[in-house]
């Protein structure tokens, strides 16, 4: 890794272009049966073009063995320091919405859940409930918790079963454990303070889940609440301000299009579809310098451990595939920010694919999109934190270190 600051002093402002296409969780396992792994298994005839004209590897998003979140793991592709640029889920969740944050928040991502009689939680997800009901939920919470005067709070619905909770206050510390298990069958977790500054917090956090609970025992589905990535708001640098990038972030979620506006990137409000991001792409593609455009299906097909809906996906991506590379852009980038692979249902450790294609790359001998084919191309395996940095220089926008 670079010494803090030295990256940013080699940077050469010009009219390159820089495209991320980010296939989340893309990174997958053979499955008994399948042949492969969902890379493998899918017909993706443009992307494996793609690699036979371009420079692979492997990605690592964190380190090797280490299973990341996406928060990190996605700071990582856009040449943040994982570790140090780690931050809890829910301020990923709040930025996402647009949710006006301050330096008293401190914010946690909710899952709403199904529990049974006992307690135990039989749906970390309720069902994948529809958003209308997320919304009557969050002003259900709203409208009946009371908590301390001089204490606010905020439940705004998200997507789905995924809401924000903010508590806004003097004095109040994020260094809170998660209440999710992230297992069925268990009983919710007690937030615990991980230090003594946030033990008052842990108080609040308690005395709203107890209330949360009651208020929520006639729902069917979304009868608890789950809390995760409890933290306080930071400020970044900019993409900007770090690489002379104009940056626009193209996703339908939230989360990604909160750390995306905490990088300083513009957002694109309203898309829905993955149709609708490749037609935002090149409406868009004279007014940027770099795209992040984001595709979360593959990670919502792995994590659901559907492997034929997850190749579908990535069969779905290549189709629009050619709307990327008939714009020409300067460097082309196609991989994930992690592996979801259908076999786990979950994020894992494994490295994911990655093309990076510009006209100064080395083309190597690779012919497939793959975790296997891959592996032997000439990026070889490093960190995602480098890939900032070669396509940069792929793109002409850094200059020579030293005499």
């Amino acid at each position: 890794m670079l010494p803090e600051g030295l990256l940013e002093k080699l940077i050469i402002k010009n009219d390159t272009k820089i495209v991320y296409l980010i296939l989340d969780g893309v990174g997958g396992l053979s499955l008994e049966g399948k042949e492969g792994t969902e890379l493998q298994v899918a017909h993706k005839p443009n992307m494996d073009k793609l690699a036979e004209k371009s420079i692979c590897g492997l990605l690592d998003p964190i380190d090797p063995g280490i299973t990341p979140g996406s928060g990190p793991s996605h700071f990582s592709l856009f040449g943040y320091d994982p570790l140090g640029s780690n931050i809890g889920r829910g301020i990923l969740e709040a930025s996402g919405i647009d949710f006006p944050l301050t330096s008293k928040d401190v914010v946690a991502r909710i899952n709403f859940a199904t529990i049974d009689r006992e307690g135990r939680i039989i749906d970390r997800r309720a069902g994948r409930i529809t958003t209308s009901d997320n919304e009557r939920i969050c002003a259900k919470l709203r409208d009946n918790i009371k908590l301390k005067p001089n204490i606010e709070f905020f439940v705004e619905p998200v997507k789905e079963h995924r809401a924000v909770l903010a508590f806004r206050g003097e004095g109040l510390e994020g260094d809170i454990e998660d209440t999710d298990p992230q297992k069925v069958g268990l009983f919710p977790l007690k937030p615990k303070a991980i230090n003594h500054e946030s033990e008052t917090t842990a108080k609040l956090v308690s005395d709203f889940l107890s209330q949360a609970r009651s208020i929520l025992a006639d729902e069917k589905k979304a009868n608890m609440i789950l809390l995760r990535g409890f933290a306080k708001h930071r400020v970044y640098p900019s993409m900007e301000k770090r690489f002379g990038l104009k940056s626009l972030a193209i996703a339908t979620y939230p989360m990604y299009k909160g750390i995306a506006r905490l990088l300083g990137m513009a957002v694109i409000p309203s898309l829905i579809t993955i149709e609708d991001e490749f037609k935002a792409l090149k409406e868009q593609y004279n007014n940027y310098d770099f795209f992040y455009l984001h595709i979360k299906q593959t990670d919502s097909r792995g994590e659901d451990g559907d492997f034929d809906a997850k190749v579908k996906v990535i069969e779905e991506v290549d189709e629009f595939l050619p709307r990327i590379t008939e714009l020409n852009p300067d460097v082309l980038v196609v991989t994930g920010d992690h592996s979801t692979p259908a076999r786990l249902a979950g994020h894992s450790w494994h490295p994911l694919p990655v093309i990076l294609n510009s006209k100064f790359c080395r083309v190597d001998q690779v012919t497939r999109f793959d975790e296997i084919s891959c592996i032997q191309g000439g990026l070889g395996r490093q960190p995602s934190y480098n890939l900032m940095t070669i396509a940069l220089a792929n793109a002409g926008r850094l200059s020579k270190f030293g005499a």
